[in-house]
């Protein structure tokens, strides 16, 4: 292993949340489990007595067992027609078409290590201050919504480099692959689980977000107050507020969301050392 490839090794365990790969790991094997439930109970359904061969059990053992058959052909297709769809409808950014960002993406790549260069998009997020990351056969890419784009670029471009690298975090860290959706298909719908695992995701592109642009606070400030307001926020203040965020309610109020509080966030991100005054 060359000297550059153990680097990208080490700071790639380095800003994964520490909590975040045994509990993908555990909801890995609890996912095999629930598919090897559902195999085990197809195969008794020829055994069930007449009784029960049409009642309500059997109809959704059987819909379970179609839904496990056509779970890869449908999560390709959806990758595919995602992609096709986001080539049609939004910008892919080059190096005549917003130029600097794309420069920008192709070094954090190169930072990440990334084995291809992921293909980045400007897309109508209809008012939505969005971004997320995705992969089709051979592809990765980026999409960004407009209206998050037309804020950061022009007024605070860290901010906005800070959420490409939290969306190029989730390329790295394979979030995004079709083995990693297909190793939690089942277990992710869990309540209360499958959020947990998502947020550990989040903070950990976070991490990366963060170590790509430390200057990039203002890219979870949007977030927190909205468009027009980033700039002027106090950063001081807000991590203060963040500080603050505990107790049983705030806990309570947190397990079914997929995304950490927005101020959380930001506060552990300083904490680390990640972040840094502008």
């Amino acid at each position: 292993m060359s000297t550059s490839t153990r680097q990208h090794a080490k700071a790639r365990t380095s800003l994964r949340h520490p909590a975040e790969l045994p509990f993908f790991i555990f909801m890995a094997v609890l996912n095999v489990l629930i598919i090897v439930a559902i195999v085990q109970a197809a195969v008794m359904l020829p055994y069930l007595p007449e009784s029960l061969e049409g009642t309500a059990w059997a109809t959704t053992i059987r819909t379970a067992l179609i839904g496990l058959l056509l779970l890869i052909p449908a999560l390709v297709v959806i990758r595919e027609t995602q992609r096709a769809s986001v080539r049609g409808t939004a910008v892919e950014l080059s190096p005549r078409q917003y130029g600097d960002l794309y420069r920008t993406a192709d070094d954090f790549a190169h930072q990440l290590g990334l084995r291809r260069r992921p293909q980045i998009y400007l897309g109508n997020g209809n008012g939505a201050l969005n971004a997320f990351a995705a992969q089709a056969t051979g592809h990765d890419y980026v999409v960004l919504s407009n209206e998050l784009f037309v804020n950061l670029q022009h007024h605070n471009r860290d901010g906005l480099r800070f959420i490409l690298g939290h969306e190029l975090g989730h390329i790295r860290l394979h979030h995004v692959s079709l083995w990693y959706q297909l190793a939690v298909a089942y277990s992710e719908r869990i309540p209360l689980l499958g959020p947990a695992l998502s947020r550990l995701r989040e903070y950990s592109c976070d991490r990366h977000g963060a170590r790509l642009s430390p200057l990039g606070a203002t890219g979870l400030v949007v977030l927190a107050s909205g468009r027009h307001t980033e700039t002027v926020v106090d950063v001081d203040e807000l991590v203060r507020q963040g500080k603050a965020l505990r107790g049983f309610w705030v806990g309570l109020s947190q397990l079914p969301r997929s995304h950490p509080f927005t101020v959380r966030r930001l506060e552990r991100l300083y904490r680390l050392g990640l972040f840094h005054a502008g």
